[in-house]
């Protein structure tokens, strides 16, 4: 499983009853700098078109929203009817709810603690691309606009979404709430993510 990060808009509402509601959005045609090429390589940047999501959006499939990329730290889910997420031309946003008993565990009360210090800032998804006998074109590498610079452009065209996670670094510049990896040749399963540490191959 891949990993991305953005920064965009990430709302932190604590109701009365001890119930908090949770709200961001993952910024669609937003480009990050994955990789400043060191001294001889060239630029990295990566963008996601509209619409990337949208087939897990609309499929039934369950999507959770973690704690830093971790299963074993469920904020909401749609399964549980607790994280709703809407796929638009400009964004995927989310919205959702964490009870009064979910926000008293001690992970949770962590997250929401990070996130009202602005410790937590980006949101991230996780994905993996699907295989190419079945989405020939879910992925494209281009070159950038040599007036913008001198980067190589991976734009993913569609992806499986499994997860969205609270994190602490963005990478995409709009949203504010990171953690990315992936090899444009590569796909994976569910349960074998890979480290976020391995970054761009050729």
């Amino acid at each position: 499983m891949l990993t991305g990060f953005a920064i965009g808009g990430l709302e932190l509402r604590r109701k009365s009853d001890g119930s908090a509601h949770l709200a961001g959005r993952f910024p669609y045609n937003s480009r990050a700098v994955l990789s400043d090429g060191g001294r001889t390589g060239r630029p990295r940047k990566e963008q996601f078109a509209s619409g990337a999501f949208r087939y897990s959006v609309d499929s039934d499939a369950e999507i959770h929203l973690l704690s830093g990329h971790s299963f074993d730290k469920p904020l909401a889910s749609r399964g549980a009817s607790s994280l709703k997420l809407i796929d638009a031309d400009d964004a995927l946003t989310f919205s959702a709810e964490i009870s009064p008993e979910l926000a008293d565990v001690s992970y949770v009360r962590d997250a929401l603690a990070g996130l009202a210090a602005g410790l937590i800032v980006g949101i991230s998804p996780g994905f993996r691309i699907p295989p190419q006998r079945t989405v020939p074109d879910a992925e494209s590498v281009e070159e950038e606009d040599p007036s913008e610079g001198t980067a190589l452009i991976r734009t993913i065209h569609q992806a499986i979404l499994f997860e969205l996670s609270l994190v602490t670094r963005p990478a995409y510049s709009e949203t504010e709430i990171e953690a990315r990896s992936w090899s444009p040749t590569t796909t994976f399963a569910h349960a074998g993510a890979r480290s976020h540490h391995n970054r761009w191959r050729a």
